[in-house]
C-alpha cells in the first residue's frame, strides 16, 4: 500500500500558481524544506538555490541541480519561487541608517518617535573625518563619537573596525561600550536596505556557511581569496571599504542578471565586515598569466582559437542585454578547471550608455572614442576585444610594447595599428584590424566576430585532422 501511495503522491494536482515553464538553466530558491526526499528527489532547505535542468514527466516537478551541493533530483515547483535578478536602482544602500553630513539636534528629531535600540550614522561636523553613532535609549539619544584612526574606526579605543558596516554589525550583535544593542536602522529617505533586496531575491549567502582559503588576488578595491561555500569551490572578492562596497553594490546588481557558460557565475553576496562577492571559482586564473606561464610549446592556434571564441560567446550575451563591458582585457578573462574562457570583473559594466564618465580608463584597451569623449558602446568593447586577440595570438604579451600611455594615444588617433603576432593566422589578424577600425560604425558585432571565428576553427580543425 505504501509502494501504492509513494506512486500516487507524485500525481497529485499542484496549485495553478505553481504551474509554471521554467526552462533549463532558470534559478530557484527553495520556500521550505525538502529535509526528507522521497527516492528521487532532491534534498534541500529553504532559502537553499536550485538550477533547473529539465521539465520532469510528472506534472510539477522539475530536474533540478543544487547550486551549493552539486547533487541532482526532482523538486516539486511550488515548493520554489524563480530567483530574481536585483535591479539596478541607485537607491539601494548597504548602510540606509547612514545619513551622511547633518548635526545632532537634526539627528535626534530623526530619532522620534524614541525607541531603544533606534540608530544612525552621521558625519562629525565638529571633528571632520570621524562619525558619529546616534542611539535612541530610554527616551533619550546618546551620540558616540567614532574616530577615524589608523584607518579603523573606534568609539572605546579598545574595539576596532574595517568600516561602519562592520560596526554596525558588531553593535548589533552584543552592546559592549555602548547603552544597548542596536535594533532598528532609521533609514535615510530615499534609500533602500541593499540587505533587505538581497535577501528578499534570494542573493544574501550566509557567512557561517563560508570557509575562506588562502589568497589568490589582489585589486585596487580588495583582496581576492579562494573558499568553500557549502561544499562548492568558490572566490571571494572582499571589499572592506564603505564607498566602494557600495560601488561594487552595481558589479553585484548586474551580475544578478547575467547567465552565460562564458561568463564567471556570481552565487551570492555576504554582508559582513564589508561586502564579500563569491563567485564560482576559476582555478587557471587569468588568461593573460595563464598563456605566459605555458607558452607555444603548450598551447596551440586551436587552442588559443577556443579562448577567443569563449570570450566572443560571453561578449555576444552581454551584448545581447545591451550591456557594455569597458574593461575588456586578458587580465579580466578567467580560466576554469576545464580551460573555458569566461569574461569576469563586471565592475565598469553599464547599460549601452554614450553618457560620460569619469572612471579610470585602461588607455592601451580603450577605443579612441571613449579616450577622447569618454563615450561607450558595444563597438567600443569591439575595439577592446581587437586587442584582446592580440594578447591571446602573443601568448600574454602586453599591448604597444614599449610605448608610453600618451604615444598609445597621439598614434592611434593618427592611424597606427599593431602588427600582426608572430604566426597568427592572417585571418585572425584580419578581424583584429576589423575591430580597430577608426569609424565605430564599421566594426563588426560581435556575432559576426563569432561567425568568422567558428570558420576559422573548423578550417584549422580540419586541416590538423
Amino acid at each position: 500500500a505504501s509502494r501504492k501511495q509513494q506512486r500516487t503522491s507524485w500525481l497529485f494536482d499542484c496549485p495553478s500558481s505553481a504551474q509554471m515553464n521554467w526552462a533549463a538553466g532558470v534559478q530557484c530558491v527553495a520556500k521550505c524544506d525538502n529535509r526528507k526526499p522521497k527516492p528521487g528527489e532532491l534534498l534541500y532547505h529553504k532559502g537553499d538555490v536550485l538550477t533547473i535542468v529539465d521539465a520532469s514527466m510528472r506534472k510539477c516537478f522539475y530536474t533540478a541541480r543544487h547550486n551549493t551541493t552539486g547533487a541532482e533530483g526532482l523538486i516539486n515547483s511550488s515548493n520554489l519561487r524563480e530567483r530574481e535578478a536585483l535591479r539596478v536602482d541607485p537607491s539601494l544602500s548597504l548602510m540606509p541608517w547612514f545619513h551622511g553630513k547633518i548635526s545632532g539636534p537634526e539627528a535626534v528629531s530623526k530619532l522620534q518617535p524614541a525607541e531603544d535600540g533606534l540608530f544612525l550614522v552621521r558625519e562629525s561636523i565638529r571633528h571632520p573625518g570621524d562619525y558619529v553613532l546616534c542611539v535612541s535609549f530610554s527616551g533619550e539619544v546618546i551620540h558616540y563619537r567614532v574616530i577615524y584612526q589608523n584607518n579603523k574606526l573606534t568609539i572605546n579605543l579598545k574595539q576596532y573596525f574595517y568600516n561602519l558596516i562592520d560596526m554596525i554589525e558588531f553593535y548589533s550583535r552584543c552592546k559592549e561600550s555602548i547603552v544597548t544593542t542596536l535594533t532598528k536602522p532609521k533609514k535615510k529617505q530615499g534609500t533602500k536596505s541593499a540587505e533587505l533586496e538581497l535577501s528578499k531575491t534570494g542573493w544574501l549567502l550566509d557567512i557561517t556557511k563560508l570557509t575562506l582559503g588562502e589568497q589568490i588576488g589582489e585589486g585596487e578595491f580588495g583582496a581576492v581569496y579562494r573558499g568553500e561555500y557549502m561544499g562548492q569551490k568558490v572566490a571571494v572578492k572582499i571589499i572592506k571599504c564603505d564607498v566602494t562596497a557600495q560601488s561594487f553594490l552595481q558589479e553585484t546588481t548586474v551580475m544578478t542578471k547575467l547567465q552565460h557558460k562564458n561568463l564567471v557565475r556570481l552565487l551570492g553576496v555576504i554582508l559582513h565586515k564589508g561586502l564579500h562577492i563569491i563567485t564560482e571559482l576559476m582555478t587557471k586564473g587569468n588568461l593573460g598569466n595563464f598563456l605566459r606561464t605555458r607558452g607555444r610549446s603548450v598551447i596551440n592556434s586551436v587552442q588559443l582559437l577556443h579562448f577567443a571564441l569563449n570570450v566572443c560567446e560571453g561578449m555576444e550575451y552581454l551584448e545581447s542585454k545591451k550591456l557594455v563591458h569597458r574593461d575588456l582585457a586578458a587580465r579580466n578573462v578567467l580560466v576554469s578547471d576545464d580551460s573555458v574562457a569566461k569574461v569576469s570583473d563586471f565592475g565598469l559594466t553599464k547599460v549601452d550608455s554614450k553618457e560620460p564618465d569619469k572612471a579610470k580608463l585602461p588607455v592601451k584597451w580603450t577605443a579612441p572614442e571613449s579616450l577622447k569623449k569618454e563615450k561607450f558602446s558595444t563597438k567600443s568593447d569591439v575595439w577592446s576585444y581587437g586587442i584582446l586577440l592580440w594578447e591571446i595570438f602573443t601568448y600574454g604579451r602586453q599591448p604597444y610594447p614599449k610605448m608610453s600611455l600618451k604615444e598609445v594615444k597621439e598614434k592611434v588617433e593618427e592611424g597606427y595599428r599593431m602588427e600582426s603576432p608572430e604566426s597568427c593566422p592572417p585571418n585572425v589578424y584580419s578581424l583584429m584590424r576589423l575591430c580597430w577600425e577608426q569609424d565605430p560604425r564599421r566594426r563588426p558585432g560581435f556575432s559576426k566576430l563569432r561567425e568568422k571565428l567558428e570558420q576559422e576553427m573548423r578550417f584549422r580543425s580540419e586541416a590538423r585532422s
